[in-house]
């Protein structure tokens, strides 16, 4: 499970990572990575943490499997959320194929996106 501090909960934070942010494709989900750009003149604040959300439409399956791809996304998210820069927005959607694939699937997508988005992988 996310910590209540990185879960992206508001409209506006979903709409500001899909719409300013960059975006990595894979086959069974898509990526938005708004990065965090905190100000180094600011005073005194710590860095905002890192939060993510997810989007898994009626595509996906039924409400069961949406609910346990949701589930997967959320546990391969925690993971990495460290790997990401401070105050970053990250939703992941999840494409009609994800639904019937497995723990391992999912990761390897994740990571690959992720990779692509913060400069290591080529398009």
């Amino acid at each position: 499970m996310l910590p209540s501090e990185n879960r992206l909960r508001r409209r506006e934070d979903f709409a500001a990572a899909v719409r300013r942010g960059r975006r990595a494709g894979r086959p069974l989900l898509v990526v938005h990575l708004r990065s965090g750009s905190p100000d180094p003149h600011a005073p005194g604040e710590s860095a905002p943490p890192t939060c993510a959300g997810f989007v898994v439409s009626k595509a996906v399956g039924g409400a069961v499997i949406r609910t346990k791809v949701k589930r997967r996304l959320r546990h391969l998210m925690r993971d990495r959320l460290s790997e990401l820069p401070p105050g970053s927005l990250v939703v992941v959607r999840a494409l009609p194929g994800a639904g019937d694939a497995d723990h391992a699937q999912l990761a390897r997508d994740l990571d690959a996106a992720l990779q692509r988005l913060l400069g290591g992988g080529a398009r």
